[in-house]
């Protein structure tokens, strides 16, 4: 089985709501959808968001490193093929893209599920949180509570810089929608101090986790906030690849880690990440960012063969969608 062509081409989905965090605005999942095709006539697809704020790649930015790799792995076997993609020097989610087709492909020539070349037995059903975006306290509060009454009870909050609104609307969520599970979200937008300052305010508040509250570069910190609170803290923005991971991990900088295909480069490099998190003991978030609905069902994939190190799920972007 050998590559015989590969394409790109740009996809829109609206939103129902505009997505807001700490870190950007969106309200269009926009994304580059790549098609692999084989001289077997095995064709997969892989996919790609632009998360400029996250990952420095744009839509054309993405197509143009899909473009400047294609020559080289056209001709080669999807295992060569990823070979020379990981060796090369595009972004992650480029890499993500068209790691996901690759890794399709070798599923197809061995006539199995994706699930299941990944390594589940059997399909189990998988729960994902949802996003409640960064809003006025009210407004959020009445997404939550909508969000709620459609059954979803596992809430991701993103928060933004001001921490008294940060503060009131943790307090009010967790009055408000006591059953529910609060993944609280800050994207970096916090300082120490100001971290130190929530936890404090919501020292008798249960909430599920914090994530990745102050700048990604800053682990000294991250640590520091770890080691003086129970709950736990998940990495993000500063867990990229398997490197990062080891580094945080060892240093006990964070007690989890959100892995996403855009940022650690496919499904090959989440593997390395989620074999050694296995090793190591450590809980995980798999994670996404907006993307669309074949990297998502991708991540789904994943997320069956490592329910025993993946503790929760983050793939809400087609509840997302708006109705077309």
């Amino acid at each position: 089985m050998k590559i015989k062509n590969i394409t790109t081409q740009i996809e829109y989905i609206p939103l129902k709501t505009p997505f807001i965090t700490a870190l950007r605005e969106v309200k269009n999942v926009e994304f580059v959808r790549v098609k692999v095709q084989c001289d077997n006539g095995f064709i997969a697809l892989g996919e790609a968001p632009a998360t400029m704020a996250i990952t420095g790649e744009d839509l054309e930015i993405i197509t143009n490193s899909i473009n400047s790799i294609k020559n080289k792995i056209i001709s080669c076997s999807p295992q060569d093929a990823l070979t020379i993609l990981h060796n090369s020097k595009i972004g992650s989610s480029a890499k993500a893209a068209v790691d996901m087709a690759l890794i399709s492909l070798l599923a197809q020539d061995e006539k199995k599920e994706l699930h299941e070349y990944l390594g589940a037995k059997e399909k189990v059903e998988i729960k994902t949180d949802i996003t409640i975006s960064l809003n006025p306290t009210e407004t959020m509060l009445e997404d939550a509570k909508e969000a709620y009454q459609n059954g979803h009870d596992i809430l991701k909050i993103k928060l933004g810089s001001d921490i008294n609104h940060a503060i009131q609307s943790t307090k009010k969520l967790s009055l408000e929608l006591p059953k529910a599970k609060l993944l609280i979200d800050a994207n970096q937008a916090w300082s120490l101090k100001d971290t130190l300052i929530y936890l404090n305010a919501i020292k008798d508040i249960k909430i599920e986790l914090l994530e990745q509250p102050v700048n990604a570069k800053d682990i000294a910190s991250l640590k520091t906030i770890t080691q003086s609170t129970k709950i736990p803290l998940l990495a993000d923005e500063a867990a990229f690849s398997l490197e990062d991971v080891k580094k945080i991990v060892q240093t006990k900088s964070a007690d989890m880690i959100n892995i996403k295909l855009m940022k650690c480069g496919g499904l090959s490099k989440a593997v390395e990440i989620l074999e050694y998190a296995r090793e190591k003991g450590v809980k995980c978030m798999l994670g996404s960012m907006l993307e669309g609905p074949v990297s998502i069902d991708v991540a789904y994939a994943l997320a069956q063969a490592y329910m025993d190190v993946i503790e929760y799920v983050d793939l809400d972007s087609p509840l997302l969608y708006k109705d077309v």
